[in-house]
């Protein structure tokens, strides 16, 4: 992995961070190509039940850095090239379909302010742990573009259309605190908390029941899109399936013993 982008993996966690501290991890190509192969690494892995994803320094991610983006701009002006918004294609659609669709659970621990796309990635995270000096910003319409990083899905799902509407066309600054009383943020920490905090949530997460997260957060997605009668078939299969899991053997014998049950993930 490039070290725009840093990954570690331990006792079942995957640990994401992006890792641009002098630009407030502002994605440059390098870091969104990092970041979305890291993911995908850690979606493929067997051994990984759970996923952090953090950041370095004062911001978790602050979207497109645009210095890059003005010289790429620059660059498709004078060749004739259109290539400067095919990074929405390239690299933010994958990371949000990477977070969203892995199988197994990803927690958000946001450190500092979250805009543009860092506030999609973190909205597609599962679990968002903040920081109380953590800020959050949709900032597209700042610079006269559209939502993308799958924010237009995500944001209303969180806190409803007309809000979402609100923060999209007049977009500010709201501090971690009106995140979290609006339900974008599930949890709110000391900022000098945060690192150990959020570690805490995703490493009981990989200590969890994986097949049962995963099928939990294929429910979901399924019933944000279908009737309550396509979903309660869909929750039928799915619960079939985690019936059948050796983690679902296990809880049940662990209540009869009285005993922590101690899962294995399958």
């Amino acid at each position: 992995m490039a070290d725009t982008v840093l990954y570690e993996v331990g006792d079942g966690l995957a640990t994401v961070t992006i890792n641009r501290p002098e630009a407030m991890n502002a994605l440059n190509v390098a870091a969104k190509v990092a970041l979305r192969d890291a993911l995908r690494t850690a979606a493929d892995d067997s051994a990984v039940r759970a996923v952090l994803l953090t950041a370095t320094g004062r911001a978790f991610c602050v979207g497109q850095d645009l210095k890059e983006h003005i010289s790429l701009m620059a660059q498709d002006a004078a060749d004739g090239g259109g290539g400067t918004m095919r990074t929405v294609g390239e690299h933010y659609n994958p990371v949000v379909r990477a977070l969203t669709e892995m199988p197994k659970p990803v927690v958000a621990g946001v450190n500092g302010v979250a805009a543009g796309a860092g506030l999609g990635f973190a909205l597609a995270c599962d679990y968002r742990v903040a920081a109380d000096t953590a800020s959050f910003n949709t900032s597209f319409a700042g610079v006269a573009l559209t939502a993308d990083s799958g924010v237009s899905w995500t944001l209303p799902r969180l806190i409803g259309g007309s809000r979402a509407a609100d923060l999209l066309m007049f977009p500010r600054s709201i501090t971690a605190e009106q995140a979290h009383e609006l339900g974008i943020v599930n949890k709110l920490v000391p900022a000098a908390d945060l690192a150990a905090e959020a570690a805490a949530v995703a490493r009981a997460l990989a200590e969890g029941p994986t097949l049962a997260y995963a099928a939990l957060k294929e429910s979901l997605a399924y019933g944000a899109g279908h009737s309550l009668a396509e979903t309660l078939e869909k929750e039928d299969e799915l619960q079939n399936r985690a019936g059948a899991s050796q983690d679902h053997g296990i809880a049940v014998q662990a209540f009869l013993d009285k005993a922590k049950p101690r899962y294995v993930g399958r």
